[in-house]
């Protein structure tokens, strides 16, 4: 008589299941805006410095995921690099 092997089977498929790709990561911190705190510099199309740090090499903006921007900062920014753009400031 073989020997039931249905145990082993579950107890590998119980492993997989652990490791979900759709479980939440409990390591993971959102970095605050660099735009947002207190002393940050005004978001405007004068300030070439401050614009061309979130414009890659060849002229695109840079996405928020990337530069951690808040959205509305990042809204504003983008408005600030199309109007220096624009002007060709940039």
């Amino acid at each position: 008589m073989p020997k039931k092997q249905s145990g082993n089977k579950k107890n590998k498929q119980s492993n997989f299941a652990k490791l979900s790709i759709f479980q939440p990561n409990k390591y993971k911190f959102k970095k605050s805006c660099p735009l947002s705190i207190k002393g940050a510099p005004i978001i405007d199309y004068k300030n070439i410095k401050l614009l061309k740090k979130y414009v890659s090499e060849n002229g695109k903006i840079l996405p928020s995921r990337i530069t951690n921007i808040s959205q509305k900062k990042q809204r504003e920014l983008s408005l600030s690099i199309k109007r220096a753009r624009n002007l060709a400031l940039i």
